[in-house]
Order: C-alpha cells, then structure tokens, then sequence
C-alpha cells in the first residue's frame, strides 16, 4: 500500500527520468563510452546534470581538480536543498542517510511539497512517512538508473545524431515548475527565483551566474510570507462570514 502510493507520487519523475536519463545514456555511448558507465554513474554519482557535465568533461581530458570545481559549482545548490529539509529529516533515524545522498532537483521538488495532510500520508506518523519519503527517493533513483542505461544499451546498438538532446534536462525543470506552480497555488517563490537568474544569465559572467542566481534568489525570498502565514490568510478569507445579531432579522 506505501509502495503503490510512494509510486503514484512519483509517476512525474518516472515519465522524465526515463526521458531525460535516455538522453545522457545516449550521449555517453555517442562519446564512445560502454554502456555499464551509465550504470556505475548513476549508482554511484547520481547527479542528472553532473553527469551530463562529466560526459563533457571526459572528452576534454579535463584534469581531476578542474573537474571537482566545476562539479562542485554545478551542485552547489544541494546546500540550499539541505538546510531547508532538515526538519522533515530529523526524525527519519537510519534512512537519513539515503535521503541526504539521493536528494535530486526532481526528489527535492516531490519531499519538500509533500502535502501535510492523510491524502498521501498521515502527517502524525512519522515512521509511515519517514518510509514514504525513502521509497519516493529509491524510486526516483531507480528510475534514473534505468533510463541511463537504457539510453547507453541503445546507443551503443544504434548510432544517431545526438544535437540537442541535452535540452532535456532543461524541459524536465520546467515541467516540474509548472506541476509545483499548479499545486502549490503560490507562483511568487518561482516568479522570484525566475528574475535574477534571467538577470545573472545576462549580466553575470557564466562560471558565476549560477551562484549569483542562487544567492540572489535565496535572499529575495526571505522577504516572501511564510507557508504557515499564507495558510492562515487562505483560511481566514475561506471562512464563512457570520452576521452579527444586530444584522439578524
């Protein structure tokens, strides 16, 4: 019954990982690499735009610690994605240490939007929901896994142009963001992270834009209301107004 649940909550992941981990299996085998390096890869590293990175990486013969900076600037945002699920971590015992290792953008987007409420589970057990968040995590590993060396076993079978197909990590991202938009019903956050990455995009130099675009970002949204304000003002506007007895016929 978790399982089934932890698996229809991650049907979005499934469809892109299977598309997206396709893509980087398809450029590692385009690059001349065996198939089983999508599978030590992402087992191992699990990181979906690392990855993509490394396979760059690799064909430029870049040096080992050229190769953890850029890696390290790549996943800095995983520091941002840390500290703010560190409360929903705190009571999940031995199993912190998977979430903490398989925290992916797609994974961070599933946990940290969790409904608090019994329509995927009941938030006052928190051993069912500290199991609910690892199957989310294992699946979406899974799925990530799978399609990687799906992508690397047809690749390597079926030579073909791979231009353009990194793009689909990109259009995972956002897709993503339209399904949290819709959900959550609270666009500021994603409107607010929107404008300075535009702005840094622009303006910034690229081996810095994407910290620029956090930093800046991080720091506009703590001026945004909190989740338990923006719940109290919802459910005070839903109340139904009372008449007063002097407003009574």
């Amino acid at each position: 019954m978790l399982f089934r649940k932890a698996l229809r909550y991650s049907i979005p992941v499934l469809l892109g990982y299977l598309a997206i981990g396709s893509a980087f299996g398809f450029l590692l085998a385009d690059e001349g690499y065996p198939w089983w390096l999508a599978l030590v890869m992402g087992t191992i590293m699990y990181a979906g735009a690392g990855q993509y990175i490394a396979v760059g990486l690799f064909a430029a013969g870049t040096t080992l610690w050229e190769a953890v900076l850029v890696q390290l600037m790549v996943n800095a945002r995983h520091i941002a994605y840390g500290l703010s699920m560190m409360n929903r971590f705190r009571s999940t015992g031995r199993l912190r240490w998977y979430l903490i290792f398989g925290m992916s953008d797609e994974t961070f987007a599933l946990l940290s939007s969790m409904p608090e409420n019994a329509a995927v589970i009941k938030p006052e057990d928190i051993t069912e929901r500290s199991r609910f968040m690892f199957l989310v995590t294992l699946l979406n590993h899974g799925y990530w896994v799978f399609g990687g060396v799906l992508g690397a076993v047809i690749g390597s079978l079926i030579p073909f142009n791979t231009g353009g197909i990194s793009y689909a990590l990109t259009a995972m991202f956002i897709v993503l963001m339209i399904e949290q938009i819709l959900r959550l019903r609270t666009p500021w956050i994603f409107i607010v992270s929107a404008v300075p990455a535009v702005l840094c995009t622009l303006f910034f130099p690229m081996r810095i834009s994407l910290l620029g675009a956090m930093a800046l970002a991080l720091a506009f949204s703590s001026f945004l209301p909190k989740k338990e304000k923006l719940q109290e003002k919802q459910g005070t506007s839903n109340e139904p107004k009372v008449q007063s007895s002097q407003e009574l016929p």
